[in-house]
């Protein structure tokens, strides 16, 4: 029997001969299930996001559909293999010793660590063999070297001066060594301790209780507020510096932006939301100035309005980039690893038309790797984007056209979304093709930047605004010394000795990026580099 119910209302054979009340229930039953429908994918599409971020992988790779005519590598073993020919060879009869059970008595000829940068300890291992045997019953020829990777319960040291006091006995004057002059006046922290507190705390993510918990195991007794009043004034230190590299970045032509949380400061008995919003000059260097909001004012706080010219903006979607751009005349980049994003996450809602962009997305990276291993740069760059990277941008653009004429996608389908968001920023997402200096996403900052997400997994958030403001100082130097191949912990003990004479008017020169040539090649070092 035929199910009236089950039957699209749009039948006018079936519904000719319903009455006016029961068409309008079938009408709003067929709304009600399109609604309901509806909103079963798009949770099943926040479920799926969700399931991602607690148990799936975080990375974004994208895996291309197999091609039906490779075979898979398991395929191999069903595959008929030709007889093997027996193959005879003769050999001599003869004895091998057998090899020793400990690879190492062969010795290292090379080791597997800095010896300049390491400290080493040196044991004599005695020889059984001429155990009571006197030195002139045997000759030592030769030796052979092992090393060992060693751990003391902590790295901490502590310097003795030992200043004599002298008597003149001609003059009979007493005269003894001035104590020798810290970089924090009057403190007991020598440069060594204060720098790889720093690193420490940013590098590596320990916060400032995990120092003490070492510090105490290691026989130290020193007072929690006592680190934290240290770190704060070797901070104001480097406070100039990073004005210094924060003023280069701005004069820079091309500039990256973002923006990551943190939980900074107290209200309420809560923590606040604040947050880092890292640029990233031409030349490598990066800052993390801090703000307690998220407000499109930042950005002109940061940046100025003053305009470089030729000047380049690159970021995300954010309209806070979008609207300085605008105002400074700047000309606003946009990333395509975001645009990228959208399509990847509407992979469950639009399968094969989302693949079809990735695909699509991932032809222009393809020729962005070409580009760096022919090691292409100015116009060569340019010409090439245009040649090959221009005529794909705009067939990706012609499809987006096409899939909006499609019938059914629904507004707020995530694949919609994507399209969307893709069409509307298509001028900043052009910019790449026609400047070889602009990079065709922001993934150089979002490198840099993850010091900042990482530190926030391990001590959680700043006490308060000013902390979070000292991080991102820090951050800035430390982050930029690994742009730069310079080694952090040289870095800050150089510089914390060299700002307090080093003259105002050329503190840029205490950068990380100048810093490298002026000084790298002879830094200043602490005492603790002379006892070794």
């Amino acid at each position: 029997m035929h199910n009236a119910a089950s039957t699209p209302i749009a039948d006018s054979a079936d519904t000719a001969s319903l009455s006016p009340q029961v068409l309008a229930l079938l009408q709003s039953k067929d709304v009600i299930v399109g609604k309901l429908k509806h909103k079963v994918a798009t949770l099943e599409h926040q479920l799926d996001w969700f399931r991602r971020q607690l148990f799936g992988k975080k990375s974004e790779r994208f895996a291309p559909a197999p091609d039906p005519t490779q075979m898979y590598l398991g395929e191999l073993a069903a595959l008929p293999t030709p007889a093997a020919v027996e193959k005879h060879r003769e050999i001599a009869a003869h004895t091998r010793r057998a090899t020793s059970g400990n690879r190492s008595d062969a010795g290292e000829a090379l080791p597997f660590f800095d010896e300049s940068r390491i400290p080493m300890e040196t044991i004599i291992a005695t020889d059984p063999e001429v155990a009571g045997l006197s030195e002139d019953q045997y000759e030592v020829i030769g030796e052979k070297v092992t090393y060992r990777l060693a751990q003391r319960p902590g790295s901490y040291l502590v310097i003795k001066y030992l200043r004599p006091v002298i008597k003149r006995l001609d003059t009979q004057t007493i005269s003894c060594a001035s104590a020798p002059l810290g970089v924090i006046e009057g403190s007991r922290a020598d440069v060594s301790f204060c720098a790889g507190m720093l690193v420490d705390k940013c590098a590596y993510h320990l916060p400032l209780y995990r120092i003490h918990q070492r510090l105490v195991d290691s026989g130290i007794n020193v007072s929690r507020p006592w680190l934290t009043q240290l770190s704060q004034q070797i901070v104001a230190l480097l406070e100039p510096i990073y004005d210094a590299q924060f003023n280069a970045i701005r004069s820079s032509r091309v500039m990256a932006m973002d923006e990551t949380p943190i939980k900074a400061g107290r209200s309420e008995g809560k923590m606040k939301a604040g947050y880092f919003w890292p640029v990233y000059g031409e030349h490598d260097e990066v800052c993390f100035p801090f703000s307690p909001t998220r407000t499109h004012d930042n950005v002109v706080k940061l940046l100025g309005l003053s305009k470089v010219e030729g000047g380049v903006l690159l970021s995300d979607g954010y309209a806070a980039y979008a609207a300085y751009a605008k105002n400074t005349g700047l000309t606003h980049a946009q990333c395509w690893a975001h645009t990228r994003r959208g399509f990847f996450d509407a992979l469950q809602a639009e399968p094969e038309a989302a693949r079809d962009a990735l695909e699509q997305i991932g032809a222009l990276y393809v020729i962005e790797k070409e580009i760096r291993e022919d090691k292409l740069a100015g116009e060569s760059k340019r010409l090439h984007r245009l040649t090959y990277s221009k005529p794909k941008v705009e067939v990706f653009f012609e499809w987006i056209e096409d899939q909006f004429q499609r019938q059914g996608l629904l507004p707020s389908s995530p694949f919609t979304q994507a399209l969307a968001y893709a069409r509307a920023r298509r001028v900043g997402l052009e910019v790449f093709l026609s400047d070889p200096d602009v990079p065709i996403d922001t993934n150089h900052l979002e490198r840099a930047l993850r010091a900042i997400p990482m530190g926030r997994k391990n001590w959680n958030f700043c006490w308060t605004e000013l902390g979070a403001k000292h991080i991102g100082i820090v951050q800035s130097l430390i982050v930029t010394c690994r742009l730069h191949d310079i080694d952090p912990y040289t870095y800050l003990v150089d510089v914390l000795q060299r700002v307090s004479q080093h003259p105002a008017s050329r503190v840029a020169e205490l950068t990380p990026r100048q810093w490298k040539s002026h000084f790298a090649d002879d830094p200043l070092r602490s005492d603790l580099h002379i006892c070794k």
